[in-house]
């Protein structure tokens, strides 16, 4: 990966939807160029995909809590991110170092909604207890590298 590279990359980051001018503009390369650069990325594996990045409020899910999970002894990541698939609220999930084992995301409609969700976590085979924190306002939000 080089530096052209990295400059078509910040630009499908900001609009997965550039067209194969605009990436060639922001990488200094004419289109056919950057369509070549990009579908070398993707044939290697450096993009693994485009995708649609939805408002959660837009769906009326506007209640977001990160959900510390303490897990059984027996547990293994595996079994956890099995168990937590099953759960549509949870949207995304990292173990951890520290006293939790991981740390889950969660969005909901409202608090109730939220509860129920935090809930089915805590009724996971593999889950011994919980913590949450709920989010009041979001500082920052950017894409993802």
């Amino acid at each position: 990966m080089d530096a052209i590279d990295e400059r078509i990359l910040h630009c499908v980051l900001r609009n997965a939807r550039s067209t194969y001018a605009e990436i060639g503009e922001a990488a200094g390369l004419s289109p056919s160029a950057a369509k070549r650069r990009l579908d070398r990325l993707v044939a290697t594996g450096a993009v693994r995909g485009f995708t649609a990045l939805i408002d959660p409020q837009a769906l009326g899910w506007r209640t977001e809590a990160f959900v510390e999970v303490y897990c059984k002894g027996d547990a293994t990541p595996d079994h956890l991110r099995r168990e937590l698939e099953l759960i549509p609220e949870v949207v995304e999930a990292c173990t951890v170092s520290g006293a939790a084992d991981a740390m889950v995301h969660m969005l909901a409609r409202d608090i109730p909604h939220l509860e129920r969700a935090v809930q089915r976590v805590r009724e996971a085979r593999h889950v011994d207890r919980t913590e949450s924190v709920i989010v009041l306002s979001r500082l920052l939000n950017r894409p993802r590298v």
